[in-house]
């Protein structure tokens, strides 16, 4: 298995980024060849399954994920988002917390995002796992400016 964590601040209100960063179908929009299907009718909670679909033509593989933790932020308090993979070729889990700061948004924002996952991808050897983390960084951290910068 190989960890990685994202942070970012934003001058979104916390409520916004929260939004912004369990909006499902937009992570398939800004990952590469990838497709996001929530399977579960809306609104997303503890329970909502979604698949990203990643791949070229008949080359592609499903990541299924479920919603196991569900609390958006309130006022005074951060908002967590665990999910759980459960496929067969990608296993780990995602944490997503969004905190609201005290920071004025001229020093970098006022909403903390902090997205954290344990990857394992079953066709790839443990001697890539630091590779692995390393793009998964990029990556995800790609994907999080994108939602959050998105209007």
């Amino acid at each position: 298995m190989t960890v990685f964590r994202v942070a970012r601040r934003t001058s979104l209100p916390a409520d916004e980024a929260w939004r912004r960063i369990t909006d499902w179908p937009a992570h398939g929009r800004r990952v590469p060849l990838t497709r996001t299907l929530v399977k579960t009718p809306g609104p997303t909670g503890t329970g909502t399954v979604f698949v990203a679909r990643t791949g070229l033509g008949r080359v592609r593989f499903d990541d299924p994920m479920e919603v196991v933790r569900w609390e958006p932020p309130a006022a005074g308090s951060p908002g967590h988002c665990r999910l759980e993979k459960r496929g067969r070729v990608i296993t780990g889990w995602a944490e997503i917390e969004v905190t609201q700061t005290r920071t004025a948004p001229e020093t970098g924002g006022r909403t903390l995002v902090c997205w954290s996952e344990e990857l394992r991808a079953s066709f790839l050897p443990r001697f890539l796992d630091r590779l692995t983390a390393r793009a998964g960084s990029v990556v995800f951290g790609r994907v999080v400016d994108g939602l959050l910068r998105a209007a």
